[in-house]
């Protein structure tokens, strides 16, 4: 392993925690997909620090939903004393972190990082230098919003132009009947922010199926149910390098 590249991974968390369902609910944090790639890459001897924007998060309600949640989700959910737990009580803030200390970088969800992600200048910085010192740069579902605006400066683009990337699809909106909040909110969808950065974006034949795609040292999920398996990918791309 390059000592550039150090086996370290921040844990990007949106800080957007306000409204945005259309029955008032507030939307935040997706809990699993920070739990699940949590889990898969302190199994694997990483160190993994937990960060936000602006040192604050909130957790999206649905997402601790019991069609989302296994048992052991809910466990350590329940468990305050849990390591993933106290990290996350103790987010950190991005612009208070070193960037080089890290080889891996994980954006986790929730339909909240589409309000903070595309502006998160201090996280968008942390994943540029992993980046530009050839480590690994993954996003989950809603996480990719992250993507367009980490920029190569070698080519002065997009990291994921050229690229082929996957997140939460445009059926997946219409059937959560979400798009008229995106809509309402100016939001962009991922779909729509893969394009205009020159990337190829593909989608599972189900929005809900686990579906990840690996490009080189780029991997993306498309949903909850991919948040473990992005992350096992995340991992592969970083022992390959």
């Amino acid at each position: 392993m390059s000592p550039q590249v150090p086996k370290r991974a921040l844990l990007a968390i949106t800080s957007y925690f306000g409204p945005f369902y259309p029955n008032g609910d507030p939307t935040g944090l997706f809990y699993t997909e920070a739990l699940h790639p949590y889990n898969v890459l302190t199994a694997a001897g990483f160190q993994v620090d937990l960060a936000s924007e602006t040192g604050t998060y909130g957790i999206d309600p649905h997402s601790i939903d019991k069609m989302f949640m296994s048992q052991e989700d809910t466990n350590t959910y329940n468990d305050q004393a849990s390591e993933f737990s106290v990290k996350l009580k103790a987010i950190h803030k991005a612009s208070d972190l070193n960037p080089s200390d890290y080889g891996l970088f994980f954006a986790s969800a929730g339909h909240a990082t589409l309000f903070d992600y595309p502006t998160a200048k201090s996280l968008i910085k942390i994943a540029e230098d992993v980046w530009a010192r050839g480590g690994i740069v993954s996003a989950v579902c809603h996480g990719p919003a992250i993507l367009p605006h980490i920029i190569d400066h070698k080519t002065g683009k997009s990291i994921i132009n050229g690229k082929t990337v996957t997140g939460f699809t445009d059926e997946g909106e219409q059937q959560l009947d979400l798009m008229d909040a995106i809509k309402k909110f100016g939001l962009v969808p991922i779909s729509e922010g893969a394009a205009k950065a020159g990337a190829t974006y593909k989608t599972p034949d189900n929005p809900f199926d686990d579906f990840t795609i690996t490009d080189g040292r780029l991997v993306t999920g498309t949903n909850p149910a991919s948040a473990h398996s992005t992350a096992v990918k995340a991992l592969a791309a970083f022992n390959a390098l």
